[in-house]
């Protein structure tokens, strides 16, 4: 009986876990708007925009959130390969709205692929570093709820600025 129910608190959770992400992302969070209902609200133009000289725009920082959960997926699949530069914040080239809508497709497909690559994981693999010589699955997996709603907060102001 006892095995049991240490399986039962793992696959629990494992599961809060994934709540967090699904809220962070998706929404209902009780800190407020999700990552996906503030870019609900911006546009091509907006998200384009460098309202602020020395910060990066919407659009950059959706391209790095996007590159970040690239990241955190192939370190869950065993792929230890960092980002490059490039790849960790990628140069807006096209800012026409069907490439804003290309931008917010792969954020979501990438936030999907990390979500489906963690329910995979062993809930015995939660502390285990997630590369060798790195942090354990578990603060890789809630720092990017983290790095999410950081720059989340980010996006949210910089929309306001006019």
């Amino acid at each position: 009986m006892q095995p049991q129910v240490h399986e039962e608190l793992a696959t629990r959770e494992s599961q809060r876990i994934a709540e967090q992400h699904r809220l962070a992302f998706h929404g209902e969070a009780w800190h407020g708007s999700s990552l996906k209902q503030i870019l609900e609200k911006i546009g091509a133009v907006r998200a384009a925009a460098r309202p602020l000289a020395t910060a990066h725009s919407i659009w950059e920082i959706v391209l790095h959130i996007s590159a970040t959960h690239e990241l955190v997926h192939r370190q869950l699949c065993g792929d230890p390969k960092p980002l490059t530069p490039d790849e960790d914040w990628p140069s807006v080239t096209d800012t026409r709205d069907a490439a804003w809508h290309q931008a917010l497709d792969a954020l979501e497909t990438g936030h999907a692929r990390v979500m489906s690559a963690l329910a995979r994981v062993p809930d015995a693999r939660l502390d285990q570093p997630i590369m060798p010589a790195s942090v354990s699955l578990y603060c890789t997996v809630h720092g990017l709820v983290q790095h999410d709603l950081y720059h989340a907060g980010q996006i949210a102001l910089l929309a306001k600025v006019e």
